[in-house]
């Protein structure tokens, strides 16, 4: 029996809105799936849909990007969905950049914005 698909969740402080409203209205794929969630985003997440499972781990600056990054170094993560804000100044940038060097070294679908997201959910939902 396999397994259900991984998908992480990520936002940046002024895409967690957006990204609470990406998993209400996609509710019903996101729950045939594992959900992993960087801290926040994964509060937001279940505050929106609080039927979902979803793991969360530290917020993103205190590691949760890292702990993220060692699920797709392990083969856990089968989608990364990272609503990433270009507007805001991110501390954190070299943890982002090096999670996103993860998702690109493994071969790890990522979506950076909704549009991509949702395509991303089609698939995972086949």
């Amino acid at each position: 029996m396999s397994r259900p698909r991984c998908i992480a969740l990520i936002a940046h402080d002024e895409k967690k809105d957006d990204m609470a409203d990406f998993a209400l209205r996609n509710e019903k794929v996101l729950s045939q799936a594992k959900i992993v969630a960087t801290g926040t985003t994964g509060g937001r997440v279940l505050e929106a849909c609080p039927g979902l499972d979803v793991v969360r781990l530290k917020s993103g600056p205190l590691g949760g990007d890292q702990q993220i990054g060692a699920l797709i170094a392990t083969g856990e993560v089968d989608v990364l969905i990272f609503f990433v804000d270009p507007l805001t100044p991110m501390p954190h940038d070299v943890d982002v950049k090096a999670l996103m060097r993860l998702a690109i070294v493994y071969d790890i679908p990522m979506a950076l914005n909704r549009a991509t997201a949702e395509h991303l959910l089609d698939f995972a939902a086949d």
